[in-house]
């Protein structure tokens, strides 16, 4: 089967497949991840912005950004040489620690194998108030962890995000801006627990809160 597209419909991402459900079924979704804890208290601080931020990352330095959550720590590589106005967004919205205390409102387990973070509202219809360009996109392939943005359309990044937690396959159209390179347990921990409903696309069955995101130059 082959995956048609996956956009965020005004933010909400929206899978479309060709011949139903997936030959190659997704992970198990009786078990839960090992270790997941009570969020740290707070709220998302939901702040706006009538525009994208100035760039002020280096195009050429490395950046690493530390997701810890309710259900163990990812670190992910940041590619600021081909995706530098993502990870410049990304930067200034961790700085902002606006994805603190967010959850992740989707887990897909058929056709294509992504967790999806950064909404504030937990609705998939949240953003910073502002958008930027799509990057990257030459070639773009999304193997298992990889790090890519979510989408309304062609330009019409946010703050919504998609982990790759298994091989998938998707047209060039979602700016690949980073790599997991460790805590790929705790992302497959979580995907082999499925969606609350059942269904092989919904909102995690275990809840996966951002406590707090920092991205840092290495």
């Amino acid at each position: 089967m082959r995956v048609i597209g996956i956009l965020a419909v005004g933010a909400t991402v929206a899978v479309f497949t060709a011949g139903g459900v997936s030959a190659n079924p997704g992970p198990a979704r009786e078990q839960a991840p090992t270790t997941c804890a009570a969020p740290v208290a707070g709220q998302p601080n939901g702040k706006q912005w009538p525009a994208e931020p100035g760039l002020t990352i280096d195009p050429n330095a490395g950046y690493t950004a530390t997701l810890s959550t309710t259900c163990g720590t990812m670190t992910i590589a940041l590619d600021a040489a081909r995706a530098p106005r993502t990870v410049n967004s990304f930067v200034f919205l961790a700085g902002e620690q606006y994805f603190d205390h967010t959850k992740c409102h989707r887990i897909t387990t058929e056709g294509i194998y992504v967790l999806q973070c950064g909404d504030p509202t937990a609705t998939g219809m949240g953003g910073p108030g502002y958008s930027f360009p799509d990057e990257n996109l030459a070639g773009a392939t999304y193997p298992a962890g990889t790090v890519a943005m979510a989408n309304a359309g062609p330009s019409t990044n946010g703050s919504q995000f998609f982990l790759v937690y298994r091989d998938s396959q998707l047209p060039p159209d979602y700016t690949p801006f980073g790599r997991v390179s460790a805590g790929m347990n705790v992302l497959t921990s979580i995907a082999a627990a499925g969606a609350k409903d059942r269904s092989g696309d919904g909102a995690p069955a275990v809840d996966v809160v951002l406590d707090s995101v920092a991205a840092v130059r290495n």
